[in-house]
């Protein structure tokens, strides 16, 4: 039935059932702290920027915080598989709370945007070994229940983020959203250090113990436990990959921003991200455990994950970037409503991910991932048809839908790939996947962001980037054609995402397995 189908046996739980819910709490708390983060700085900016001044470099408290989380997953990953996840998690969630706490004491931009990439370092942690941890505390046919309450998490913090934000910077102080992570975090470090406790578990020098093949195609592995073997850390790997997603990563989050793509600081980045990433590979490729390791790229099942949801990461920069220009600059909305346009689909988003477990368990993950991104597809595609200017309603009523579709897309993988392996690969394999997830993000962002001011600058006769229109609809003084302009520039966007959508949906029937290689409690 679907994929579940007999292969090895996982270890044990790393957790008794009866303390189960006092860790699933703190991955909550913890999940809050690293999604609220996300959201509750942007509506704060104006006033840090009124204190500390720095306004031409303020988007690096963005930047930053999220060159800090991506370039980190992989080595929190490869860590939490030697280790185990409970000291890295305690780990980072000590190094958020520094740096929140340091964040609250920033005397300039420059002290808080580097205080903004301590709290990105642990923040990594939090992200990729929350989701291990889910999959580790729940056996398969239970882990939907825990995934969407992490779903939910984030679209709380999704809706309650800006305005928490603009409260506290309104009537307390701009320093207190920081400080407000201290409580909240100190309470989730308290009920992980209490209650999670992990097995021991084998690691031999390979890391892995394979066995036979499971009917699906591909060769699984496993761990059983035991005695963990001396564990051996790829530091140089480490340092390698953070340096060379660091340099990548920066030259994509600036390009076209700060200075031209085709200017020597861009190219300059470039020319240095691919000599780092071809040190990544010499150093990995010699490694005895790389933190970057081969099988996650040579496994199907995994490889075509990754792929689909970098494309995921592509296609959302869409909604969450753009849609809220489009509800106020076409529309005429305020802010509140457009973001209530945005955020309707992070009520669909959730309720379709916990429902998707009734259709992954009759037609298998891939069917049921490329039934939703094919749904997501059209809906991408319908967008640009929106009649001129429109009513709110009908962007909502996209976005509800297209929450539904991605619902059903993003978690039947995540829960699929992450059954696939064992204990010592499961937080590699989750921290490659929101690796290429964040990655896409970064490049959609980029990509999507020169795309929409092409469009604008033919529209307007070579004049104007979506910022400074942004700010002269802001005035109500432009004319009809800027408004035009917008909307045709969103729509190029929705189209180059319904694009991303399609390239998803051909990695995973041409890539991915139909039945993915499961293995059973």
């Amino acid at each position: 039935m679907g994929d579940i189908q007999p292969a090895t046996r996982e270890a044990a739980r790393p957790t008794a059932p009866g303390r189960r819910g006092a860790v699933v709490a703190a991955l909550m708390l913890s999940m809050a702290l690293a999604a609220l983060d996300s959201t509750v700085v942007s509506t704060a900016v104006p006033q840090i920027v009124g204190d500390l001044g720095g306004f031409s470099v303020f988007s690096w408290l963005f930047s930053g915080y999220l060159l800090a989380v991506t370039v980190t997953l992989p080595v929190y990953g490869k860590l939490s598989d030697t280790f185990g996840r409970k000291p890295v998690l305690v780990a980072g969630a000590v190094l958020f709370l520094l740096g929140s706490l340091l964040c609250a004491l920033a005397w300039n931009m420059g002290a808080l945007i580097a205080f903004r990439i301590v709290q990105g370092l642990g923040g990594g942690a939090l992200q990729g070994t929350v989701q291990t941890l889910a999959a580790d505390l729940y056996p398969l046919k239970e882990r939907p229940k825990i995934q969407s309450k992490l779903s939910t998490v984030w679209a709380v913090s999704a809706v309650a983020g800006p305005g928490l934000g603009g409260v506290l910077a309104a009537y307390a102080d701009w320093r207190w959203i920081f400080l407000i992570n201290l409580p909240i975090g100190a309470v989730a470090l308290w009920l992980i250090v209490r209650h999670l406790h992990e097995p021991q578990r084998q690691s031999s020098p390979s890391g892995q113990k394979t066995t036979p093949r499971a009917r699906g195609g591909s060769r699984v592995r496993a761990t059983r436990g035991a005695t963990r073997a001396r564990a051996r850390v790829d530091w140089a790997g480490a340092l390698a990959v953070f340096a060379c997603g660091g340099v990548l990563l920066t030259a994509l989050v600036q390009g076209g921003v700060a200075w031209p793509w085709l200017s020597g600081p861009s190219l300059a980045l470039f020319g240095a991200g691919l000599a780092l990433a071809g040190l990544v590979v010499v150093i990995e490729r010699r490694a005895a455990e790389p933190i970057i390791p081969g099988w996650v790229w040579r496994r199907r099942t995994i490889a075509a994950v990754n792929l689909a949801l970098g494309a995921l990461g592509l296609l959302m920069v869409a909604p969450t970037v753009f849609l809220p220009t489009y509800a106020q600059s076409v529309l005429g909305l305020g802010p509140v409503t457009a973001g209530f346009v945005l955020s309707v689909w992070t009520l669909s988003w959730p309720l379709s991910a916990a429902l998707s477990q009734h259709v992954y368990r009759r037609i298998g993950f891939r069917d049921t991932a490329l039934l939703g991104i094919g749904a997501a597809t059209l809906i991408l595609l319908a967008f640009p048809f929106l009649p001129y200017p429109g009513q709110a309603w009908q962007p909502a009523l996209l976005m509800l839908l297209l929450g539904a579709a991605l619902g059903l897309f993003q978690l039947p993988l995540l829960v699929g790939v992450q059954s696939t392996v064992g204990w010592s690969e499961r937080g590699t394999t989750t921290a490659s996947v929101l690796f290429c997830r964040q990655t896409g993000q970064t490049i959609g962002a980029s990509v999507f962001g020169a795309v929409a001011n092409g469009v604008l600058a033919a529209r307007l006769g070579g004049a104007g980037d979506l910022d400074s229109v942004t700010r002269a609809l802001a005035a109500e003084t432009a004319p009809e054609a800027v408004r035009d302009a917008v909307a045709s520039a969103v729509h190029a966007v929705y189209l180059g995402a319904a694009c991303a959508a399609a390239l998803a949906f051909l990695v995973l029937l041409c890539v991915a397995p139909r039945r993915f290689p499961v293995l059973t409690d």
